[in-house]
């Protein structure tokens, strides 16, 4: 081979290899810019709350906290809809959508069939849902482990029950749960206290009952008082605006009630033995992370437990009241619970 066809091979092959590297540089200045667009992009996040809407200084409002957030810490632009009943989720969900907003959030587990007709409508746009599973490309379904924090509110519960050193205890082993309208996601929580209570004291009994509705306080109080009336001295509430009537009728009765989703221990202090939050506030800014950072839609179902934050409340007006070894208990039943060791129904995945 004469020396003109090996030259020609040569520079053939550094120009094939200098094509190559300059096609790999562009690529990867591609995604640098799509990420720093990504990043300097003004997003809209608007969330679609549940029954009950904003002031149940619970479900709703824990989330909203989240958006509030968002808002200021991580400048985006947000939007609350107060739907006045279930069935206007299409509307909203639809006109959201419509209206360039990058993330639509609906706390409303009644929305789940309705998203399943949204989401394949719009499909730029990323919609996420609240303790439900939606099994669609552009959803991202946020499960909370309420079960296992609800243990850890039933075992307290049992701890306190009979202790003879609180005012607001009676000598019976009997404790109570109060939900809204009964469905595997608030029974999620009941069975997770009962079980909870049970792993403290077998004997002990827990009074059940469902208040039909997320925002009927008299009701909720109703119910509360009968449950009193047949010995429970510490009641849960998981029923949302329902719930306030719970927190009345404990402060009449002087008895402890549990609060729920979010830190309710100062609607009346001393009488709220403790909250098993869920920190939607938490989820709601993981979400719009994810949004900023471009990984949203690698996670279609994300659930969090006690070992990604969710908690009971510390107590703050409570603590004084109960002997140091409760709350050892609590952390060493905490740490069972992450670790596997022990198994809490979810009554959802039955």
């Amino acid at each position: 081979m004469n020396l003109k066809k090996v030259f020609a091979i040569m520079l053939c092959l550094t120009l094939l290899l200098v094509g190559c590297t300059k096609t790999g540089d562009n690529k990867n200045t591609t995604d640098t810019d799509d990420k720093d667009t990504a990043k300097n992009k003004t997003f809209k996040v608007a969330m679609v709350t549940s029954a009950g809407g904003l002031g149940d200084r619970s479900y709703n409002d824990s989330a909203y906290e989240g958006l509030k957030k968002i808002e200021k810490d991580m400048n985006m632009e947000i939007k609350v809809v107060e739907p006045a009943d279930v069935s206007e989720g299409e509307k909203y969900l639809t006109e959201l959508a419509k209206a360039g907003y990058d993330l639509v959030c609906t706390l409303e587990y009644g929305h789940a069939d309705i998203l399943n007709t949204v989401a394949p409508q719009f499909p730029d746009t990323r919609f996420a849902i609240f303790n439900i599973v939606v099994d669609q490309p552009n959803v991202t379904s946020v499960i909370f482990k309420e079960h296992e924090g609800s243990f850890l509110a039933g075992a307290l519960a049992a701890m306190v029950t009979t202790d003879d050193s609180i005012d607001k205890t009676n000598d019976q082993k009997i404790i109570s749960a109060i939900g809204g309208v009964q469905s595997p996601g608030i029974d999620k929580f009941i069975v997770g206290y009962e079980e909870g209570a049970k792993y403290i004291d077998p004997d002990i009994k827990v009074l059940k009952g469902y208040s039909n509705s997320f925002g009927d306080p008299a009701k909720g109080k109703e119910l509360a008082l009968v449950q009193i009336d047949q010995g429970s001295d510490v009641v849960y509430q998981i029923a949302g605006g329902t719930g306030e009537g719970v927190f009345e009728a404990v402060k009449e009765k002087n008895v402890f009630a549990v609060g729920v989703d979010s830190d309710q221990d100062y609607i009346v202090p001393g009488n709220i033995l403790t909250s098993m939050m869920k920190r939607l506030d938490m989820a709601m800014v993981m979400l719009a992370e994810k949004l900023q950072d471009g990984t949203i839609s690698d996670e279609n179902v994300v659930e969090l437990g006690l070992k990604e934050g969710t908690e009971l409340s510390p107590m703050e007006h409570t603590k004084d009241m109960l002997k140091p070894e409760y709350l050892d208990q609590l952390e060493e039943i905490r740490e069972k619970i992450v670790s596997g060791e022990i198994k809490v129904t979810d009554v959802t995945k039955e």
